[in-house]
């Protein structure tokens, strides 16, 4: 499984006078109902839960529709959504998913397994963007109205994880796919439309401009707090935090400056959890940095216990392993070299060394941090430049002769174990192993893992696959960003979920 999009942070200064009697908090009466107002920084590309990974607005589509299972809020436990229990085969291939009752369609309809299954065979039909989610079913049948029976072709331990993902599969209405179909599997009318059985309703899509969201009132599970959520499209950081302090919104998702969480209004509050958001150097295979000697003094420099702090403040992590702490717990953590006189050493035999560090975008936390790397290299004697990437130059770095000999990225999957973060970063065919570095004996245990049952043998696996691409130079793990949310005081079950993109609210638990 891939993640393709990551999340953008921006820090900035503002100095403002505010006047607390003009805030307008979240919750407030709008023609007396409860409304939510959240920014988001880009616009939605689609609401089709098939066909687009979106990042900043899943949450708003994992409001509209719902699939079998999911993660529970604040952890990587899956837990039922749709499906009330499961049983898995002994062998690993056969998942029999039993359904909630009493569940209907925001049009109406009722949730049957010939939904589910409908909504499955269109996930899996070829151009659908997510349709490698379910790469490896062999076949989904509705055994009667309220069960499902999805066979593998093989084993697959973390096909759970794949169900549970953000961008897993969801269930649409099946009148809705037929009605609106027009030879295109439905995609034109679900760019802009929708109808599942979450807690809300899209009601309007003003592409560019504002999504709204309303409550379901006849959710069959715990109905919303809130009545509406009104989404609009905010792309200045800076805007959002003017507008949250002025209370025309209620929240800022992601972005906020890390070096100001310390210092904000008395009506603000911040509420975090730990995330798979990992910050990583990939490097260019071809360089002085395949010199282990090198890359060892590199290391040094990098460490980030000597930054990590002053960037982020309390809301990160070192990482572990080359996989989010959150997914595996490695039984040997890397270390990075700590003489950095010994590091200066090499770098001086070497008659001194040139790098030239990327970054996937130009936000400034991604600048903070490549100023401090840039920083910490001088101080061994390397000389190190670093700039931003055009949007989207990092994903063809293969193919360009010119590309920065690191890649400093977010590396994130899209579900919550080891298989999702090896084959979106590390194998050879893996679509953002950035570089195209090879690493076959380790690929082999990753391929090897994935029929694995037994979870203490598999996680053996994936470590030990992890500290082959590791020591082959494949990246470096930097830090494990925290989900940082300010918003108005008073909100509270916020429902955020470790291996979302963070910022993403969970609007079926949020209240006031």
């Amino acid at each position: 499984m891939i993640k393709l999009g990551l999340v953008k942070f921006l820090t900035f200064g503002l100095t403002f006078v505010f006047a607390s009697s003009a805030v307008c908090g979240a919750g407030s009466s709008q023609d007396g109902e409860r409304v939510l107002r959240v920014p988001y920084t880009a616009d939605v590309g689609t609401f089709d839960p098939d066909n687009g990974f979106e990042v900043g607005s899943i949450s708003a589509i994992d409001s509209v529709y719902e699939g079998l299972v999911k993660y529970s809020p604040g952890s990587t436990t899956i837990v039922g959504s749709l499906a009330e229990s499961w049983q898995t085969s002994a062998d690993g291939r056969i998942y029999t998913f039993h359904l909630v009752e009493g569940v209907k369609f925001h049009d109406g309809e009722p949730l049957t397994a010939q939904a589910v299954v409908a909504s499955f065979e269109r996930r899996k039909q070829k151009g659908m963007a997510l349709g490698y989610f379910l790469d490896n079913v062999e076949n989904i049948e509705a055994v009667d109205n309220s069960e499902v029976k999805i066979t593998l072709q093989g084993p697959q331990a973390s096909f759970l994880d794949t169900l549970a993902s953000p961008w897993g599969p969801k269930i649409v209405s099946p009148a809705a796919l037929k009605n609106h179909d027009a030879g295109d599997n439905g995609k034109g009318w679900l760019n802009e439309h929708a109808i599942g059985t979450g807690p809300f309703k899209l009601t309007k899509f003003d592409r560019g401009s504002q999504y709204v969201l309303e409550r379901n009132e006849d959710y069959w599970g715990h109905k919303p707090y809130f009545n509406r959520i009104q989404i609009t499209v905010v792309p200045d950081i800076s805007q959002q935090i003017l507008k949250l302090r002025a209370g025309e919104v209620d929240v800022v998702p992601t972005g906020y400056p890390y070096a100001q969480l310390g210092m904000l209004p008395e009506n603000l509050s911040v509420t975090s959890i730990a995330s798979t958001a990992q910050y990583a150097l990939f490097l260019k295979p071809g360089t002085a940095l395949d010199d282990v000697r090198v890359r060892k003094a590199v290391l040094a420099a990098v460490n980030p216990r000597a930054w990590m702090s002053d960037v982020f403040g309390q809301y990160a992590a070192q990482s572990q392993s080359i996989y989010p702490n959150l997914i595996l717990e490695p039984g040997t953590r890397i270390e990075f070299p700590s003489d950095m006189s010994e590091a200066a050493k090499v770098i001086a035999d070497k008659g001194g060394l040139k790098i030239s560090i990327g970054t996937f975008s130009d936000t400034p936390t991604y600048r903070r941090i490549s100023g401090v790397l840039t920083a910490q290299l001088a101080s061994i004697g390397v000389d190190a430049t670093s700039y931003a990437l055009a949007p989207g130059a990092a994903f063809n770095l293969k193919a360009d002769p010119n590309s920065p000999d690191m890649l400093l990225t977010i590396a994130g999957p899209d579900a919550a174990d080891p298989e999702n973060q090896a084959v979106a970063f590390f194998t050879a065919d893996a679509p953002l192993n950035f570089y195209g570095r090879v690493v076959s004996d380790a690929d082999e245990l990753v391929k090897q893992a994935r029929t694995v049952l037994d979870p203490a043998k598999r996680k053996t696996i994936y470590e030990a696959a992890g500290r082959l691409y590791y020591e082959a130079g494949t990246d470096i793990p930097l830090v494990d960003a925290d989900d940082v949310v300010v918003h108005v005081k008073g909100l509270t079950d916020l429902g955020l979920r470790p291996v979302f993109p963070p910022g993403n609210i969970d609007f079926g638990s949020v209240r006031r």
